[in-house]
């Protein structure tokens, strides 16, 4: 074997050898269909145009307007470093830190890591301590949700319109702007192969850490290999132990993530107890001179397909309602069928996972439109818009089934098969 040859699927441990590939090409697990990796144009300098440009938007998107009211002589306009602010300074921090870190916090990280990497490089230089920048990387982009702001921008436009006469900032269209370039930058960064550049600069090739004799084992760990999730190196341990050192990222390395089901199963647990309040408590309370109203998930979709607005309002609808609780049975029938290790359906059991966690970051849609209101929607006497309990519950509730995901181990769905020989 050899460590630059030899890959283990990420979600069935299936090992493979690393085929070349043509120019944009892409390799397939032949077991679970899982993409393994990409045949990328080099395009160094061009994703470091791009994540630059992406710094100088983002700057701008945090310092002008995103949106402004006019009502009758009355002028509001908010930022989104503002809005976490009134989130605050109402009392609900845990919104308020919450919308922070996926919507400002690691944003800043994501681009400034990239940064950290490609501009030593396009100067002819090995950014110190890379693999760990690069380990930051991939645990940070999971939570940098702009697009998902962009989406609960426009919901938040059309709701609006019912207070005021709203004008888009400048804001808005700068962070529009960063997400166009940050999707653009993503396609054009591949960590393998800055990792083999940054090798090559500074003549560093590590030595293999992979048995060199062949291996009649279906998976990595009945090879007794460990696989890095940072890195993807296969690796062998240094001795018949359950936990190790990745020689080449120092990520720590498991046969399979620790309590896995355990972990899974308590996330899962406490995001269905709490989806219960986040569906009946209001999690908007809007106070006019008219009276109090308070809002649940369902009667603000209500709200928008009233209003006309019915795309947004199945989208808000899908995203707010429908994928929470879809992520919840999904993830129980995973956890359910892998703790009693069925059999059945494996490939499609994996697939389930897989949009589980495509889909999973959209249920913050409605976090971002609540927080844009409580921004703007302060006209003392005339109206105001509060935060109400149900938000936290279903804040709550999306970042416990986001915790959910990242604790199962897809791998245990395929280890039940192993008896069979597959």
């Amino acid at each position: 074997m050899n460590e630059a040859k030899l890959i283990a699927c990420h979600e069935c441990d299936l090992l493979q050898w690393n085929a070349p590939l043509s120019e944009r090409g892409t390799a397939r697990c032949r077991r679970c269909s899982a993409t393994l990796y990409r045949s990328l144009p080099i395009t160094y300098d061009q994703a470091l145009a791009l994540s630059l440009a992406a710094a100088v938007m983002f700057a701008v998107a945090n310092c002008f307007p995103i949106i402004a009211l006019w009502v009758e002589g009355a002028f509001v306009e908010a930022t989104l470093f503002g809005a976490v602010s009134s989130l605050w300074n109402d009392g609900m921090w845990p919104l308020a830190g919450l919308v922070f870190v996926t919507t400002i916090l690691m944003p800043s990280v994501n681009i400034a890591a990239v940064i950290y990497l490609l501009l030593p490089l396009h100067l002819g230089h090995s950014p110190w301590r890379f693999e760990l920048v690069l380990r930051v990387l991939k645990h940070v982009a999971p939570w940098s949700m702009v697009e998902v702001l962009m989406l609960a921008m426009l919901v938040a436009l059309v709701k609006l319109e019912y207070f005021a006469t709203v004008v888009p900032g400048f804001g808005i269209w700068a962070f529009g702007a960063v997400m166009v370039l940050l999707a653009a930058a993503a396609v054009s960064f591949d960590p393998a192969d800055i990792r083999a550049r940054i090798h090559s600069l500074s003549g560093d090739h590590p030595a293999s850490h992979v048995p060199e004799a062949g291996t009649t084992a279906l998976t990595a760990a009945r090879a007794g290999l460990f696989v890095c999730h940072d890195c993807g190196l296969v690796s062998k341990p240094l001795a018949r132990v359950h936990v190790g050192i990745c020689p080449r990222c120092g990520a720590i390395l498991h046969l399979r993530k620790p309590q896995s089901l355990a972990r899974t199963w308590a996330f899962l647990s406490a995001a269905t107890v709490l989806y219960v309040p986040a569906v009946l408590l209001p999690v908007m309370v809007t106070r006019t001179v008219f009276g109090t109203r308070s809002d649940t998930l369902l009667s603000g979709v209500v709200l928008l397909w009233a209003s006309g607005s019915w795309a947004l309002a199945m989208v808000v609808f899908i995203a707010s309602i429908v994928v929470p609780l879809l992520k919840i049975l999904s993830l129980t029938y995973l956890a359910w069928s892998t703790q009693l290790r069925s059999r059945a359906v494996t490939r499609k059991r994996t697939r389930i996972y897989r949009v589980v966690e495509l889909v999973g970051r959209w249920s913050m849609l409605d976090i971002y439109v609540i927080t844009l209101l409580v921004a703007l929607v302060r006209f003392d006497s005339m109206a105001t818009i509060d935060a109400g309990p149900g938000a936290i519950a279903f804040g709550a509730v999306v970042v416990l089934t986001l915790f959910a995901a990242l604790s199962f181990d897809p791998r245990l769905i395929w280890d039940a098969v192993e008896s069979e020989g597959e």
